[in-house]
């Protein structure tokens, strides 16, 4: 199909239709969504916790995580003494080793789902793991397939592109240095470069990064600007992200 871009080993695509038809054809997929489930998963996951992504926020996620015996995350994003993580990475950042904790989100939990029954190797990554999760999956080899998460509409259906996932998929991107980028993923790397010198500002500017900031989440955002801050790598095993860093052999991401 026109729309796989085939004979390249780094492509680039958006949402859940970008994963149903490329997650199939590709050995690694990197799913980005900057703000904020990504970045928490890569502040989880690097203080020895592991994410278990989950789409719905409702009875089903409080079953699960008894099920998983797991905490689940609060349901908004300031936290409160019973609830103390949320999706705030800020909420996250003292969160204790060896925690187990069920995130949900409408976007980067339901694509990391859905990519786990489509592609064979998953990981989450951020401006902030850009390199270390590109040196991850250029070690796995194959095609690689970043996917920007990007946002939603007021209908809640219909995609909108964000700036953020764009620059943070162009970041993994351009530290691949893949012999055969499509021009999808020259487009996205591109964009990238374009911005490198003051992602903090392109964040803080934008449509998201406006949004929170207005909430009071100023520091989510300043988080999520910093480029390879964090050399955890989020990989998606048996339904929880964990620090790919334990497995010593590419093999073993599989």
């Amino acid at each position: 199909m026109f729309d796989e871009q085939a004979g390249f080993d780094a492509r680039f695509e958006w949402g859940i239709e970008g994963i149903r038809r490329l997650g199939p054809l590709s050995d690694v997929l990197v799913i980005v969504d900057v703000l904020s489930f990504s970045t928490a998963v890569d502040i989880v996951v690097g203080r020895g916790a592991c994410v278990l992504p989950y789409r719905w926020r409702d009875e089903r996620a409080a079953g699960y995580a008894r099920d998983a015996d797991a905490l689940l995350a609060g349901g908004k994003r300031h936290s409160t003494a019973g609830e103390p993580y949320t999706l705030s990475p800020s909420s996250l950042l003292a969160i204790p080793s060896g925690t187990r904790l069920v995130l949900p989100s409408p976007n980067g939990s339901m694509l990391s789902q859905a990519a786990a029954e489509l592609a064979p190797v998953v990981i989450t990554g951020c401006l902030r793991n850009a390199r270390s999760v590109a040196r991850a999956a250029r070690s796995i080899g194959g095609v690689v397939t970043v996917v920007a998460a990007g946002e939603r509409w007021d209908d809640g259906e219909t995609l909108r592109p964000a700036v953020e996932d764009l620059l943070g998929a162009g970041a993994i991107l351009s530290a691949l240095d893949a012999d055969a980028p499509s021009p999808e993923a020259l487009a996205a790397i591109a964009a990238f470069e374009a911005a490198a010198s003051d992602l903090d500002h392109h964040l803080r500017a934008c449509a998201s990064g406006r949004e929170l900031i207005e909430r009071g989440f100023e520091r989510d955002v300043a988080l999520a600007s910093e480029l390879d801050g964090s050399t955890t790598v989020p990989l998606l095993h048996k339904h929880a992200f964990v620090d790919a860093g334990r497995w010593p052999s590419p093999t073993d991401y599989r």
